[in-house]
């Protein structure tokens, strides 16, 4: 099976081609090589490629930045993906690619499913959402995956702006009152793998297990981390002040994917964990990439 990584060389994109590469011929293309945000580029990709499946790892993730950046976030988390799905389902060929916990408002108790009805409450989270549309709408044969609060060895992530935080602070402050599940990328990329072998199709939410605040995913962070001479105070949304609206709770059911693959992803505490001891192995926390 020979598959086209779009985006292989950021956080997400990077791990996923470590893992399918393994067992499968894949061909990774990054931003350098092709517009997504153009048709014309993405037709002569997937011509040169020849793929039996696309995967599409590319998207505008600063979700802040979005709220005055409206028009290049929706080129490339809407229009980009709209060109996607209309080639692929031209051509027959599946696409997988990946949503985002922010399509949700945050308003549920529970986790959310893949029945709930998206309702964004910020730029990016529309951007997202709008692309799933074009996607169910030109591909019939497509995988939608949503996933949330990713961190991994490559891109910018919040595991490691703590710990670069923590070098120039001995306090810091973080927000309380948002819950989701920090997702480890490259677990990420293994449950991609095994839905792939299944041959499954549809909208699936996979994340790591279990669940916690922003504050609490700090304090694992600088724990596991080994710092412990950094004290993190517990703020609320409102004392951040973002330009950008968060669900307040955005965890995902992970239970449709269970069902399919007979698997679950570990709980996030142990995939922090040992992310945190490679981590460290490979890069000392004061020469952290900026």
């Amino acid at each position: 099976m020979k598959i086209l990584i779009l985006g292989h060389r950021g956080m997400l994109g990077s791990d996923l081609t470590k893992r399918l590469s393994i067992d499968y011929e894949v061909t990774g293309i990054g931003r350098d090589y092709f517009d997504i945000t153009s048709l014309p580029s993405c037709e002569k990709i997937l011509r040169e490629a020849k793929p039996d499946i696309v995967i599409n790892a590319v998207a505008y993730t600063d979700v802040d930045k979005a709220e005055n950046d409206r028009e290049n976030c929706f080129q490339v988390n809407t229009q980009g993906v709209k060109h996607l799905a209309m080639l692929c389902g031209d051509k027959a060929i599946p696409l997988v690619h990946f949503s985002t916990d922010y399509v949700f408002d945050g308003t549920k108790s529970i986790p959310y499913t893949e029945e709930d009805t998206p309702n964004p409450v910020n730029v990016y989270g529309l951007s997202k959402a709008a692309g799933e549309k074009y996607i169910v709408q030109y591909c019939k044969d497509f995988l939608i995956i949503r996933t949330a609060w990713l961190y991994g060895q490559n891109g910018r992530n919040f595991v490691k702006t703590i710990l670069e935080m923590a070098q120039k602070k001995k306090n810091l402050r973080v927000v309380s009152d948002q819950f989701g599940s920090p997702t480890w990328t490259w677990d990420l990329a293994g449950a991609v793998k095994l839905l792939l072998e299944g041959n499954k199709r549809g909208i699936f939410h996979i994340t790591n297990r279990g669940s916690c605040s922003w504050y609490e995913f700090a304090k694992k962070i600088l724990a596991f981390a080994g710092v412990t001479d950094v004290q993190v105070e517990p703020i609320s949304s409102v004392q951040l002040n973002r330009p950008a609206r968060r669900p307040q709770y955005s965890v995902l059911s992970n239970r449709k994917f269970a069902e399919a693959t007979g698997k679950t992803l570990r709980f996030w505490q142990f995939a922090l964990e040992e992310f945190l001891k490679k981590f460290t192995k490979n890069f000392r926390v004061n020469t952290l990439p900026h």
